[in-house]
């Protein structure tokens, strides 16, 4: 089993930035992709990153440019730089994880592990 806590989350106005880490615990040696996903009230629930262990990355169209995902092994941690912060990208931000190999998938249904999410606010 995997464990993900998110952190970082916070209340920001338009233009800001902001950077959300997430630390995973448990059995992790396997773990091969993670990702950043985000639901805003009344929407669904959308991939935003995802970075395998090789470094390849996804980003959905409307965060090109502006967010960045990384992670740093050693500690377990995912992370994603959000710049240039708009009112659009309000909402939880979840970590997920998933074991299998592939390109780093942007579907949730594709993760097993998730964390309880943090509230990301942008103010125009």
């Amino acid at each position: 089993q995997v464990q993900l806590v998110e952190s970082g989350g916070g209340s920001v106005q338009a233009g800001g930035s902001l950077r959300l880490s997430c630390a995973a615990s448990g059995y992790t040696y396997d773990t091969y992709c993670m990702g950043w996903f985000r639901q805003a009230p009344g929407k669904e629930r959308e991939g935003v990153a995802a970075i395998d262990s090789d470094g390849n990355r996804a980003y959905i169209d409307s965060v090109k440019g502006r967010f960045s995902v990384s992670r740093d092994s050693a500690k377990n941690t995912l992370y994603l730089e959000m710049n240039s912060l708009k009112p659009e990208d309000t909402g939880m931000y979840y970590c997920a994880a998933r074991w299998e190999r592939g390109p780093p998938p942007l579907r949730g249904y594709q993760y097993r592990f998730w964390g309880h999410g943090t509230q990301v606010t942008v103010s125009s």
